[in-house]
């Protein structure tokens, strides 16, 4: 069967859109570009924030709006997670729904609906995927490997726990297994994600897991020319890791780590580490590596930002000197705690 997938949201979702690619052509499926040809419709979805969620489910529906008698649609990903019931009333055409730790039975569920013997596949249990070894189909030259999954951090405003479960991070040799099958698939740059790389190994009660990762990955496949890390958190950027990061040449001179604010007040409402923590981190990165690209974002118009608070924020950009800023208004969710603030 022909299948036409759409992936929507960050790239964790491409990585796990990615694994039912490889999923489906095990199977026979085909891949294609234009949705009116294929026999299955997929969606992964997004439901991090309400736009994105929007766009997801304006997806949903400009493809039920096309879907001829005959042809399946799934939504999978995040927003399924989220909001299960009231995805499948907003878009009727859906046939299926695969939760955010069922990916890997993308293909059994197509069987299934084939012979119309089930509906769905919802998250009915803590199944993991990241203990699964399932290779991956690389899209291009560079690729994503995800390390972990889920997150156990106190962000207020974030929904990603309540979506994605506590932290669990992938062992060692799974990940270096995936890194190798992505160099013999051509990829040239590795990129390192999870919700928090820098927590990798907090749930087995490691600290400087990642920095000890990145040593094996560099020592198990020497021929990657680029190793990058993004989503770091402020204060677990540690000593070892940026040694680590200064002393593979095949590391790249670059990370991402999401700040969301630079005044200590909001980030504090926040349960965000303090801007110092953030301050002594950018030292630390720039006195090992001075050519380094910091790439941040930040979240204006959080509850009870005050203008000294977005003044505050002004000034510890200019202060820092960032490379790359994300600049994102704040969107209320109901299910947390920053939800519940005025605003």
């Amino acid at each position: 069967m022909r299948y036409y997938l759409l992936t929507l949201g960050c790239p964790k979702n491409v990585v796990d859109s990615e694994g039912m690619a490889h999923l489906l052509g095990q199977a026979g499926h085909i891949p294609i570009e234009t949705p009116e040809d294929a026999d299955v419709l997929i969606v992964n979805t997004c439901g991090f924030i309400g736009p994105a969620k929007d766009e997801s489910i304006a997806a949903l529906r400009e493809l039920g709006e096309i879907k001829r008698n005959g042809q399946l649609l799934i939504a999978a990903g995040c927003l399924v997670q989220r909001d299960n019931g009231e995805l499948m009333r907003d878009v009727p055409q859906i046939d299926a729904v695969l939760s955010t730790r069922r990916w890997y039975e993308i293909v059994d569920l197509i069987g299934r609906l084939r012979n119309q013997s089930y509906g769905d596949i919802p998250d009915d249990g803590w199944v993991n995927p990241i203990d699964l070894s399932l290779p991956r189909q690389a899209m291009g030259a560079s690729a994503y490997l995800k390390i972990a999954d889920g997150c156990s951090a106190p962000c207020s405003f974030c929904t990603i726990p309540g979506i994605k479960g506590p932290w669990r991070s992938k062992p060692v040799e799974q990940v270096v297994r995936e890194a190798r099958q992505l160099v013999e698939q051509n990829v040239l740059e590795i990129v390192l994600i999870a919700q928090d790389t820098t927590a990798y190994g907090y749930d087995r009660g490691e600290r400087d897991a990642l920095a000890l990762l990145i040593d094996r990955i560099v020592e198990a496949v020497p021929e990657l020319p680029w190793l990058r890390v993004m989503y770091a958190y402020p204060g677990r950027v540690t000593p070892r890791l940026v040694e680590t990061m200064a002393r593979h040449p095949q590391v790249c001179h670059y990370i991402d780590i999401p700040l969301q604010h630079g005044h200590r007040d909001v980030l504090r409402r926040m349960k965000r580490p303090s801007d110092w923590v953030a301050k002594e981190t950018i030292r630390r990165l720039r006195e090992a590596m001075p050519d380094i690209a910091i790439r941040t974002g930040f979240i204006v118009g959080f509850p009870g930002e005050t203008e000294e608070e977005f003044q505050g924020l002004l000034d510890f950009i200019e202060e820092m000197r960032f490379d790359k800023v994300g600049v994102f208004t704040y969107c209320q969710e109901p299910d947390t705690p920053a939800g519940l603030m005025p605003h």
